[in-house]
This record gives structure tokens, sequence and C-alpha cells, in this order.
């Protein structure tokens, strides 16, 4: 998807030359990746207007545009930044966000807030200086203000002292000045047996100019008709087309994303500092997609905690003990060091999936684990010593350990290596398994009878002896 942005008061052929831009770029620069596009002139998902538009590329097919460089972010990002020396628009193209539904594209939503110490106008301000900022930070890119640039509007100065004189309501001049301007429902009718609606408006030659409101009267409680130069004047203002609000103060919706390395973590971190830097009256808010990942990125660590306290009570009550779990839950660094460096090589970043794959790794550095220190626990109540009970579990179960984890490592490889649409997510979860599951594996062969030693020698409790 491409949006585009013209100077406020541009008219309808400025913005179809922009699209006719944008579409030779697609089908032209990028025909080998790009099959069909479709322009809307006039409306995006930013607003309504004749200075906007938006376009919908479609893509070829996987097989036809292979490699990183022909992906949909890569796209994006060419298209971005070749079109940007276009000086008649603000021109971004946006990849679909990772939740449907949760925003208009990747990267993050966040709303810049008034706190009340300020009006509309200063916090128009501050938002134009935060995005002055951010256009100068390399850690974010495509940083842009999600509505239309404020346009010149024609105000009305109603004067209630003389209106009143004329006996004429509010509710009456708003009435004429809607039916005028922007039109009424009336009623329904049959015709040919189908059912219609009649709107009443004013003539467009009635309507065009800001003198033509002398041309129209309000009819008063006593059934006279009072000109609107009588009790009104009208001015030429600049202001927003919309007025939004988020969480009942005034705001403006700012959109963004990370540079390339970094993550939307990241990215909210950095414009939220950018934030902190503006004059005092402001505050940040999240919504959207950028909402969801804030308020699930504080039960990470609670789950992995949870996850690791569940293992630790069932090992406990597996061994009868509150200490040999403890070598069983040392292996778990293992794991996790070889998901992260398999995530780190492929470039990828420390997303919800690869958030799985670390929870899964975790498991199956556990079950290595417990194959050793099952044999090894035995041996030792056997009589063995604890560097003997060590050897002889580490001895008996290697082959098992290396037969489940090669075949779990086979098992999870398409993930790793996959590729299509919506690829990154196994990629994600199949790198970080991976990685993980070969240093846990070979690792762990080493390291547990270690532990287990380790922990023998610090916690000397009362040892059984089974005699055979």
């Amino acid at each position: 998807m491409c949006i585009w942005t013209l100077p406020s008061g541009a008219t309808l052929p400025r913005t179809l030359n922009v699209a006719k831009t944008v579409e030779h770029h697609f089908l032209e620069t990028e025909k080998k990746n790009v099959s069909g596009l479709f322009t809307v002139s006039g409306f995006s998902f930013i607003g309504v207007g004749q200075n906007t538009g938006m376009a919908f590329i479609e893509f070829r097919d996987w097989d036809e545009r292979p490699g990183k460089d022909n992906s949909a972010q890569a796209v994006a990002g060419r298209a971005t930044g070749m079109l940007s020396v276009v000086r008649d628009a603000f021109i971004f193209a946006l990849t679909p966000p990772a939740i449907n539904g949760l925003g208009q594209s990747e990267g993050f939503e966040m709303e810049l807030q008034a706190t009340g110490a300020i009006d509309r106008v200063q916090l128009a301000k501050d938002r134009d200086m935060l995005l002055g900022a951010a256009a100068q930070d390399k850690k974010l890119v495509a940083v842009r203000r999600a509505d239309l640039p404020e346009t010149p509007q024609l105000h009305i100065e109603i004067d209630q002292a003389k209106a009143s004189a004329q006996n004429l309501s509010p509710n009456d001049i708003s009435n004429t000045l809607s039916a005028a301007w922007g039109g009424v429902y009336i009623n329904d009718f049959v015709d040919r047996g189908r059912v219609k609606r009649v709107f009443i408006q004013g003539e467009g030659r009635a309507r065009s100019r800001p003198e033509d409101l002398a041309q129209w009267y309000v009819r008063g409680s006593t059934g006279a008709m009072t000109p609107f130069s009588a009790f009104a004047t009208t001015g030429w203002t600049f202001g927003a087309e919309t007025l939004s609000r988020y969480n009942g103060l005034a705001s403006y919706n700012i959109q963004g994303m990370g540079a390339p390395g970094m993550s939307s973590g990241a990215a909210m971190d950095e414009i939220e500092s950018l934030q902190k830097q503006l004059p005092p009256g402001t505050t940040a808010a999240w919504s959207g997609i950028s909402y969801q990942e804030r308020l699930a990125s504080g039960q990470t660590l609670t789950l992995y905690a949870i996850s690791i306290l569940v293992i630790f009570l069932c090992l406990a009550a597996l061994y009868e003990s509150w200490s040999v779990p403890f070598s069983v839950l040392l292996v778990i660094p293992l794991g996790i060091v070889g998901a992260v460096l398999a995530a780190t090589i492929r470039g990828l970043e420390n997303d919800v999936y690869f958030r799985v794959a670390l929870l899964t790794t975790i498991g199956l550095s556990s079950k290595n684990a417990i194959l050793i220190v099952e044999f090894a626990e035995e041996a030792y109540h056997r009589g063995a010593t604890a560097i003997d009970a060590a050897v002889t579990g580490a001895r008996l179960r290697l082959r098992p350990i290396i037969m489940t984890s090669l075949a779990f490592v086979a098992g999870v490889m398409p993930l790793a290596i996959s590729t299509g649409a919506g690829a990154n997510s196994r990629v994600s979860i199949g790198s970080g398994i991976v990685g993980g599951t070969v240093t846990g594996t070979l690792l762990a062969i080493f390291f547990v009878p270690v532990f287990f030693v380790l922990v023998r020698k610090i916690v000397r409790g009362k040892r059984t002896v089974v005699n055979q």
C-alpha cells in the first residue's frame, strides 16, 4: 500500500499527476516484483480530500521474486526512498500490520496528547517539533502524521445579541446553514417501486463564495426572514479538518517505524524519548497494535518465570528433592544462548514468535538434562560417587539425547528455511528452536554432569543406598 499527501489546497489534477508518478514507479521500476496496481485519488486512510490519494499494490508470486531484496518490506523501503524526491507530495509506502484490524500498517502508532495546560494550536506546534526531531533520528524512518494538513476555513461569527433581537434562535441559524451548504434529509418517496430519499441543498451558484452567505435568509420564530448580514460576519482561519481526541484529550496520531535492524519496541522507546524532550504540556499514549505490544511486553519475564517454576516443582516431585532440580534448570541458559545466537546471525527481531521459540527451547533443554540427571541420580543412590554417577548418566543417555534432538531439529528445519507469505513468523520460531536445540544438546552432554556434581557437592543431603 502506498499513500501520498499534497499541500493544503491542492486540486485533484495535481493529485492525479502524483498518482501517475507512483504508478510509473511500481509498474516500471519494480515491474519484476509488481503485477498490478490500483490507485484512488481524493481518499486515503488518513483522510478525505482532493490533496490525498493511495494505491494498492499487487505483488507477483513468491516463486517469481526470490530473495530478501524482493520482499514486500524491501519494495516498500525502496519506494519510500525513491519517491521522496517528488517535491509536490509526501509519499510513503507501507506494509500491512502484523495483526489485521490493529492499525493501518506495520510499525508504531502513538497519540500525542495535550494534558490540559496547552491548546490545540500549541499542540500542533509540538507535533511539528516532534516530527522534525524524528526526521533527524537515524533510528526511525517514515515518521508521519496520520491526518491531513491544516486547511483554510471560513469562520462564521454569530452575534448572539443581534440574532436574539431578530427573534432568531441558534437552532434556526444552524438549520439554515446545514440545509444551504451541507444538505438536509427531508423524507422518502416511492419512484417506480423503489424508495428514494429526498435531500435539500442550496444551488452551487448560491454557495460557492463567502459573500454568498449574504444572499441567505433565516426564518425566525415570528415568521420574518432575516439576512445573515444582519447578525453574522465571516473571516478566514487556518485549522485542522478534523479534531481528534484520545482518552478524552485533544491528540494527534503519529505513525512510523524503526530503521532497518531496529525492533518495534526499540522504535517505540525512541519516539517516546523524543516526546519527553518537548516542552511541558504533552504526553504520549499508544493505540492500535502498539498498545497491545506495550500491554503484553511486561508479561514476558512473568511467563518465563512461571514456566521455570512449573518445571522446578515437577522435578522436585520427581526426584523428591529440592536441590537436584537445580542441576536441570542450570542447563536452560545453554539453550537460550543458541537461540539468541541463531536469531542474531539471521538478523531476526525479539518478537513474539521468537519468544515462543525460547519457551520451546526451555522445555527441550530441560528434557535433555532430565534424561542425564535421572540415571545419574539412580546410580548415586546405588552407592556410586557423584562424579561416577554423573559420568554414568551421561554415557547411558548420550544416544537417546542425540537421536531425539536430531529428530526434533529435522522436524523444525522446514520452519527455519520456509519462504512465502507469512514466512517471517515461521522463520523466527524455527531459527530460535534450531539454534537452542543445537547448543542445548551439545553443551548439555558436558555441562549437565558438572551441574549434577556441583549441586551434590554444595547440598549434601542424606543418601539412601539401594542394594542390588
